[in-house]
């Protein structure tokens, strides 16, 4: 009886103990403690092993998932002798199972209770302690494993103090054309790169940094500026392992950056959001690169950018904006041989310069309706030019990238010229060089749907793009229009690279059936350097800048321009 009652002592100072840790909420447990005691308790009773499995729900236990915890394990034969199963409200479940050795003497009444109280009270610990994570997950993680945005708040408001955050970065990016990965690969791949990228991008920020998946394949990072160029180059472009077999995929971001300056306080996480937001929206609208960092122009720019989206649907429907004509010539004869419409707003008496709204319009589809007013307003012109027995040429009409994407652009250009009965010799759709693999599928679609109908085709900025010489042996242009970046300057030696470029340039356009022009021709010895490699069309201030369109009609009438040199 004395060691009956003396084992009993001793069972409950050891209860008493693994009750007092278990039971404080928000305590940091002492894990390795909680184990010794439960050893303790199952040699006390003879177990040789003690195994606890944890669900999140009842389709996780039956497919036989979830979490499994040894506690105790003398690593012998054993069987099974007591299980008690666990189900809370958010119908998460634990089990836990007790074995001994067939060998040993079963358990008493006393040792059944005193096994099945600690039993019990060691699940309820494990259920509260389980769940507090799956809450930290639910609240901190969203459902791929990725943190959330409320993990970025968090954080901020952790550091945000004056002073945290000195030596660090702010980014916001996100992958450019991911949907090219999902296509070509599939989701499931589309899904493990996403993975692969945000563990490499953790494993250079490392604990001194985060990184959140704010939805999509948007991302948010706060980083030390010692690993920024790091972080930034590997944005720019990285190549993400999708196989054993040394597979990549190469992933390129837009991302605009805050450099934190020291002593930097935040009153809410949404301050330094406000900042990256406004350098990523400048890097998606492209032409400044995809990679912006923050500066305070910025800011301004972003309102006198909703100033324009504002004021364009009034602007347009009052016809402020008018076609211009720039003049293209033959350098042989000095006639006009075609003209590009050029786009001009009048508002108030005063003319809003190009890049002051052309861009701004380029971040939504209101660049779309623009294009689309400016080409019914040159067939407009083309029927009247027509009707009065005018000379008409072939006027070329510029197309934003942002048309790629529209399956109906055939449909919607036809639309216009049928309505206005324009023989379509007369027009021809300007397109810019894609800079992505993605968006020279875009182009090579909408340019075949062109040619199928007749319509002129040219490719504008020759020489900046994506892939240029691929560009047209793939794509049936009719018109390679060379970027004056690729114009030799007036006291440039014949020998110098961009003079062997351009004549090489010329020379295959020719020989490939193309008609090429050279815009941006400004003087005479310009002029020379093109009728000496035999390039026979031309524009460019040396003969015209746009025109309103009286002055041009003037010009079709005029015989030909002087081209003496």
């Amino acid at each position: 009886m004395d060691q009956d009652i003396e084992k009993a002592l001793e069972f409950f100072a050891l209860y008493e103990k693994l009750a007092s840790a278990t039971q404080i909420v928000n305590q940091k447990f002492d894990v390795a403690m909680i184990e010794d005691v439960l050893g303790k308790i199952s040699a006390m009773h003879r177990l040789a092993k003690g195994v606890t499995r944890f669900y999140r729900n009842p389709a996780e236990e039956q497919r036989g998932g979830g979490e499994t915890m040894i506690s105790y394990d003398l690593g012998i034969p054993c069987v099974p002798v007591h299980s008690v199963r666990f189900v809370t409200r958010l119908m998460s479940i634990t089990t836990m199972t007790v074995y001994m050795s067939p060998d040993e003497e079963p358990l008493t009444e006393d040792e059944f209770f005193r096994v099945d109280l600690t039993m019990r009270t060691a699940m309820a610990f494990i259920s509260r302690n389980r769940l507090q994570v799956i809450a930290e997950e639910l609240a901190f993680y969203d459902d791929m494993g990725f943190r959330n945005v409320r993990s970025y708040f968090n954080y901020m408001m952790w550091r945000g103090q004056p002073g945290g955050l000195d030596g660090m970065s702010a980014i916001i990016y996100n992958f450019r054309r991911f949907s090219l990965v999902n296509e070509e690969f599939g989701r499931d791949v589309g899904d493990l790169v996403m993975h692969k990228h945000y563990e490499y991008i953790e494993g250079l920020i490392t604990q001194n940094g985060i990184i959140c998946r704010l939805g999509g394949d948007t991302f948010v990072l706060i980083c030390e500026n010692k690993v920024l160029k790091r972080v930034i180059d590997y944005l720019t472009e990285g190549a993400v392992p999708i196989n054993s077999e040394g597979d990549t995929v190469n992933i390129s971001c837009y991302a605009g950056v805050f450099n934190i300056p020291d002593g930097y306080a935040i009153n809410t996480p949404n301050d330094i959001m406000g900042n990256i937001m406004a350098a990523f929206q400048v890097a998606k609208i492209g032409g400044q690169g995809h990679i912006i960092y923050y500066n305070d122009s910025l800011i301004a720019d972003r309102e006198r950018a909703k100033r324009v989206q504002q004021m364009f649907p009034e602007a347009l429907r009052k016809q402020e904006f008018h076609v211009f004509y720039q003049p293209k010539v033959n350098t042989v004869t000095g006639e006009i041989c075609g003209g590009e419409a050029l786009c001009r707003w009048f508002r108030g008496g005063k003319i809003v310069p190009p890049m002051d709204f052309i861009p701004v319009l380029e971040e939504t589809s209101d660049i779309c309706k623009l294009d689309f007013y400016m080409l019914d307003k040159v067939c407009s012109d083309i029927r009247r030019w027509l009707d009065e027995g005018r000379r008409v040429v072939r006027i070329s009409v510029n197309l934003s990238r942002r048309h790629m994407l529209n399956e109906h652009l055939l449909e919607n250009i036809m639309e216009i010229i049928e309505r206005h009965n324009v023989p379509h010799k007369y027009i021809e759709i300007e397109l810019t060089e894609t800079t992505t693999d993605v968006e020279f599928r875009d182009l090579q679609r909408v340019v075949c749907g062109l040619q199928a109908q007749n319509i002129y085709t040219s490719v504008d900025d020759f020489g900046m793009g994506y892939s240029s010489l691929n560009l047209i042996r793939v794509i049936p242009w009719n018109v390679l229009k060379v970027d004056r970046t690729f114009l030799p300057l007036d006291d440039e030696e014949s020998s110098s690279i961009r003079s062997i470029m351009f004549r090489h340039v010329v020379a295959m356009t020719k020989e490939m059936g193309l008609e090429c022009i050279v815009e941006g021709v400004e003087t005479p010895a310009q002029l020379k350097t093109l009728k000496d490699n035999h390039c026979e069309q031309a524009q460019g201030f040396l003969f015209d800048r746009p025109l309103p369109v009286e002055e041009f009609e003037k010009r079709l009438d005029m015989q030909r321009y002087s081209i003496d040199i």
